[in-house]
């Protein structure tokens, strides 16, 4: 795996990043540490990331279970250290699952499971951080 990270030049603290498989993003500071506030901070990307890898196998496992899932959404709320480096030292994902007929027990195994085994983001914030979870099923008609 591979990324490229370019500053995007005086005046400022923003960074474009290009990822391995080609794709870009672009990171910025608060103005209060030279940034402008134009992207998103780099430690909201890996909190982004996170949610993300662990929807991804819920979503997954969900599917091979042959769950009508509809919508997964995850809420990640995070603490930091007050002091250099300012690691995660909590993350709780709240995740809500939505659609027909879910099996509450199939959902909550995919989210122990992503948490338990399959997610590489929470195994590596799990060195700093304490990660917990939560589910939310919402049945539709």
């Amino acid at each position: 795996m591979e990324c490229r990270v370019t500053w995007l030049g005086k005046g400022g603290m923003a960074f474009s990043a290009e990822t391995g498989s080609g794709h870009q993003v672009t990171m910025d500071g608060p103005p209060e540490a030279g940034g402008k506030n134009s992207a998103p901070r780099p430690m909201e990307l890996i909190l982004a990331g996170t949610g993300s890898c662990s929807a991804f196998d819920v979503v997954l496992i969900l599917q091979r279970a042959r769950q009508e899932i509809s919508a997964c959404d995850v809420q990640l709320t995070a603490e930091r250290a007050e002091t250099e480096p300012k690691v995660f030292t909590k993350i709780n994902l709240h995740f809500t699952v939505k659609g027909k007929n879910l099996d509450s027990a199939k959902a909550e195994r995919a989210v122990k499971l992503s948490h338990e085994k399959y997610c590489s983001a929470t195994t590596i914030l799990a060195k700093t951080a304490e990660i917990t979870y939560s589910i939310e099923i919402q049945n539709e008609e």
